[in-house]
């Protein structure tokens, strides 16, 4: 891209940009900087805590003659409930992010189908949200089970006193009911 492509900025989780009234050549550059309330929103929608920091920058480019490639680098910073202690946890997330918006998406008319290895098309809609494209992104980067350093989760949980201290062979309980013992 040359040093004169356009740019797109936003302050809030939304960024439309038009497909019709995108530059055929050269694309757009684009970045998403939410201010604090923007955060919170996006925080409680994504169940976390907190989202200290947001950034999502890059480019959308012509890919072809009718699709688009997104190219952006995700920035965050998160606070979420530890897994163990529900404690907070602080993480930093940085990463690639990738989407192609083809016009063209494959035909699929078999029941069972196969995932495709490439998880980064999109069906080319009318207005690419770039909003939603950084939501989900985060949504995909956000720890599954975040720790604060030295919690351990206890080998066994024993809520009652008449939990069986271990557990029995299933097929010794059919055993015994077919052979009961007199």
């Amino acid at each position: 891209m040359s040093d004169t492509v356009p740019s797109r900025d936003s302050t809030t989780l939304s960024l439309a940009l038009r497909v019709a009234d995108l530059p055929n050549r050269e694309g757009v550059a684009f970045q998403v900087l939410p201010d604090t309330s923007s955060r919170t929103e996006l925080a409680q929608q994504l169940g976390i805590r907190k989202l200290r920091k947001l950034t999502f920058t890059g480019a959308l480019r012509p890919d072809g003659r009718h699709d688009w490639r997104l190219d952006g680098m995700l920035g965050a910073t998160v606070v979420q409930d530890c897994s163990v202690t529900s404690e907070p946890v602080t993480t930093r997330i940085d990463v690639p992010v990738v989407r192609r918006f083809v016009r063209k998406m494959p035909v699929i008319d078999e029941l069972e189908v196969e995932i495709p290895d490439d998880d980064t098309i999109d069906p080319l809609p009318p207005v690419i949200e770039i909003g939603d494209v950084m939501a989900e992104a985060l949504t995909l980067a956000l720890p599954d089970y975040p720790r604060i350093e030295g919690a351990v989760l206890p080998e066994s949980v024993q809520d009652s006193d008449d939990a069986e201290p271990e557990r029995r062979n299933p097929f010794a309980i059919l055993a015994a009911l077919k052979d009961p013992q007199d």
